[in-house]
């Protein structure tokens, strides 16, 4: 006798069902800034209304080049360069490189990038590093940070292939110049003439905060724990949930990003823009190369040409001990600590550090 028939559900593969599990993730994530949306919104509102905001017209994005052109590097990603030539060429005067951090991009380096462009003596390189700004994206498998110095290399060989060169590294970029450095410990010297370092680590990221802001403030906390393995299947659905969080991102990027107590509203959106350009999976895919990070020796490169170490006393990122373990290995270094000041210090306090900066390249 035939009895009503049972559905037998299909076997789930892996892929779905590591789907499954971020999508629901994302779902208790969502569902637990649900309830403080209005009062994020109200706050948010507040906060962004500061009429005593010294940048509130400040023109953020765009700036002048003379040469913008796209880099293909031999894995298929296309790297955006832009070039800015002097307007008062001095003969031994180095090319500026300018390396951005995680989650951010060449704006990052906006008021450093306008000094330099005014004062027309130096020729300034930026590009966005692989997965950010308008570079393009890795195709398959994770970031590293030994390509990113390779990265460099290119950039270096393409623009300035010859003539001495200043290094300026914020974060990750500060990294991507270690990287460089063990790679190519011979151009420094004859063409890398002095190295800045901007908030920045030599290893041990895995203590620090570097990577959980930059989820945080996307996703929510429950799907941090998972991503590292399975963002590759839930990356579009983490994209869209982060949509419904602007405020509490905006909100993160404001409580980690910056040291003083009320920092220009128009900063924190500049910077959060950056961030919301990064896309989930560009960020999860970078995760195994930045916690593992570990260059220490690496720095011995650079014992031998001047290196200006700056970092703000609140970093919350890449604290304080990092950059002094920096200066304990390069004692020749000259330290720049910044008071009240987060891990977007060269936005955050634009002034002392163009001063250091300035500073820095005169007495080369």
């Amino acid at each position: 006798m035939n009895g009503p028939r049972r559905r037998i559900p299909r076997p789930r593969t892996a892929a779905g069902r590591v789907a499954g599990l971020v999508g629901a993730a994302v779902g208790v994530a969502a569902a637990g800034l649900a309830a403080g949306v209005a009062t994020e919104r109200v706050l948010v509102r507040r906060l962004k209304a500061d009429r005593t905001d010294r940048y509130a017209h400040e023109v953020f994005g765009e700036q002048r080049y003379d040469e913008s052109f796209r880099l293909e590097m031999p894995d298929g990603t296309d790297i955006h360069v832009e070039v800015v030539e002097p307007t008062r060429p001095t003969a031994g005067n180095p090319t500026v490189v300018l390396v951005h951090g995680f989650c951010l991009d060449m704006g990052t380096f906006h008021f450093q990038r306008k000094l330099l462009a005014e004062r027309g003596e130096h020729r300034i390189v930026a590009y966005d590093q692989p997965g950010h700004g308008r570079s393009g994206r890795l195709e398959t498998g994770e970031y590293d940070l030994t390509a990113l110095g390779r990265t460099l290399r290119a950039v270096i060989d393409r623009t300035t292939p010859e003539g001495p060169l200043v290094l300026v590294g914020h974060s990750m970029g500060g990294m991507t110049i270690m990287a460089f450095a063990e790679l190519f410990p011979e151009m420094f010297g004859d063409r890398v003439v002095g190295t800045v370092l901007m908030a920045t680590s030599g290893g041990l990221l895995a203590e620090t905060k570097l990577v959980a802001p930059a989820l945080l403030g996307r996703v929510g906390a429950p799907v941090l724990y998972m991503v590292g393995n399975v963002a590759r299947y839930g990356g579009t659905v983490i994209d869209r949930a982060r949509k419904s969080t602007t405020n509490v991102a905006w909100l993160l990027t404001r409580k980690y990003g910056f040291g003083t107590r009320n920092p220009s509203p128009a900063l924190v959106s500049y910077v959060e823009t950056m961030n919301s350009r990064t896309s989930a999976d560009t960020v999860t895919r970078y995760l195994r190369t930045l916690a593992t990070h570990s260059r220490f020796p690496a720095l011995a490169t650079l014992a031998d040409t001047p290196v200006l170490v700056i970092v703000g006393d609140k970093d919350m990122i890449t604290p304080v001990t990092h950059s002094e373990e920096i200066v304990r290995r390069l004692p020749h270094a000259e330290f720049v600590k910044i008071s009240d000041s987060g891990h977007v210090v060269m936005l955050e306090h634009a002034d002392e550090v163009n001063e250091a900066l300035a500073r820095f390249l005169e007495g080369l």
